[in-house]
């Protein structure tokens, strides 16, 4: 059995808990709501997307979750991790060449040095 000075000081802590949650909520929804509004959604320029490839418009679309017309680093980590998951179908943590195989992804060598 606890003591009655240990419940004390126990609701005394709960009490501490509760007075400090308050003021951390307020703050938590003041800083939510600071938070800029997304950005508009765009797309690309028509004469960009009638000069590019299928494939470099089909990715545009694919990783461009907040829909601005370009793809961040985040959008792309995220895209390439998904990727990576749907691939190592022994869930391993590898990617072996058969799972490879699957991919879609073409390789290309533009030639000349790396930039």
């Amino acid at each position: 059995m606890f003591s009655r000075s240990r419940m004390v000081l126990g609701l005394v802590l709960l009490a501490a808990l509760f007075a400090l949650a308050a003021p951390l909520k307020d703050a938590i929804a003041a800083q939510q709501s600071a938070t800029p509004a997304p950005a508009v959604a765009t797309t690309p320029n028509p004469a960009e997307v009638a000069a590019a490839s299928p494939e470099a418009v089909r990715l545009l679309r694919l990783m461009d979750t907040d829909k601005n017309g370009k793809i961040s680093h985040a959008e792309y980590i995220a895209f390439m991790e998904a990727e990576f998951q749907r691939l190592d179908v022994n869930h391993d943590g590898e990617l072996d060449l058969k799972e490879l195989e699957k991919s879609q992804f073409a390789v290309t060598h533009h030639g000349g040095t790396r930039r």
